[in-house]
């Protein structure tokens, strides 16, 4: 009985020998100093010794695969030095930064996994793409309205309501007109219930189609002077409450710089717009140059009818346009080209 106990006794002595052997460190393999871990060819983490100096750290090795070079080295850690203190000397670009990934000196590259076809687990980094869907094609940028001079039915400057404390002589002392003789009130005195509906155009709204105004146009005496011009239907495209026009005028040597009124169902302007501020795009092997502007259009608003004349001012003007060699001058002329195309 009394070896039976001593037996006992030595078992438990081998088991507390054992725990405590096993609580010696307490950390896993992988914190141990001489050791990196790995993937083998089945996707297992694995352990291995190393016989690097302590307090240096291994690149990671992946079947298959190449360290990354920015992870070997001094400061392979892939973080920043922590004593790095950001001064206006050294502050990071914020567009180079951007360029880079927002992935800052020192730190690691994003990498993804995946096999190969013999089942071998690799590592591959990437550099980030931060462009946006606009930049890299997959979307249109948004419209930009060109800036004109519009005027509509009514005044806008004379409010309905007058704001309390205004003092009603203001309009005087700043030389306003009042609404009874605006611009768009002048111009329909001359333009458009005896217009010359005879030559008119309807509007393809499928895609982009084209119109000329030549001599043998016919001519309408506007208040902003005589002018050949086109008159178009809106009447296939009534069922959008609205949507964008993108006008384009192609040089010819000369070049037409349009301006545009649109009427009601009885030809009674309710819009007007002139000065359109026109983007210049240079000829390239599938079209000629042209200006265009982006105009909206308001259906819903009553506007059954567009006409395109030029003033007699805009022919006394010249376009002047930057080329690879120097500026060229295009001058104004009473007829020309124009492609017109509604934008959803």
């Amino acid at each position: 009985m009394k070896r039976r106990t001593l037996l006992i006794s030595a078992k438990y002595i081998v088991l507390a020998s054992l725990l405590a052997g096993c609580q010696i460190g307490g950390s896993t393999v992988s914190e141990r100093e001489g050791y990196f871990t790995w993937v083998d060819e089945q996707g297992h983490v694995r352990y291995s010794p190393t016989n690097e100096p302590a307090g240096q750290v291994p690149a990671p090795v992946v079947a298959g695969s190449q360290p990354a070079p920015h992870l070997q080295g001094k400061g392979a850690v892939g973080f920043s030095d922590p004593d790095t203190e950001y001064t206006l000397e050294n502050y990071p670009d914020a567009d180079q930064l951007a360029k880079d990934g927002y992935v800052r000196p020192g730190e690691r590259q994003p990498y993804f996994t995946w096999r190969d076809a013999q089942g071998n687990v690799r590592v591959s980094y990437y550099q980030p793409d931060t462009r946006t869907d606009e930049q890299k094609g997959y979307i249109s940028p948004p419209v930009e309205l060109s800036t004109a001079s519009v005027y509509r039915a009514g005044s806008d400057m004379t409010p309905v309501i007058p704001v309390k404390g205004s003092d009603p002589d203001a309009f005087a002392v700043l030389g306003i007109e009042p609404a009874s003789n605006d611009v768009l009130t002048t111009f329909s005195e001359f333009c458009c219930e005896n217009i010359d509906t005879s030559d008119h155009e309807e509007w393809v709204k499928d895609r982009e189609f084209g119109i000329r105004i030549t001599s043998d146009s016919p001519v309408h005496n506007f208040f902003t002077g005589e002018s050949p011009f086109q008159l178009i239907a809106l009447s296939s495209v009534i069922n959008h409450p609205d949507f964008i026009m993108r006008i384009r005028s192609f040089f010819n040597k000369e070049v037409f710089v349009p301006s545009l009124a649109f009427l009601d169902r009885n030809f009674v302007p309710v819009r007007l717009v002139t000065d359109l501020v026109s983007t210049y795009v240079p000829e390239n092997w599938r079209s000629r140059g042209y200006l265009e502007a982006w105009v909206p259009v308001f259906p819903e608003e009553g506007e059954r009818w567009l006409v395109i004349f030029t003033r007699s001012e805009d022919l006394k003007e010249r376009e002047i346009i930057e080329t690879k060699k120097r500026p060229k001058v295009i001058p104004h002329a009473a007829t020309g080209e124009i492609g017109l195309k509604l934008v959803e």
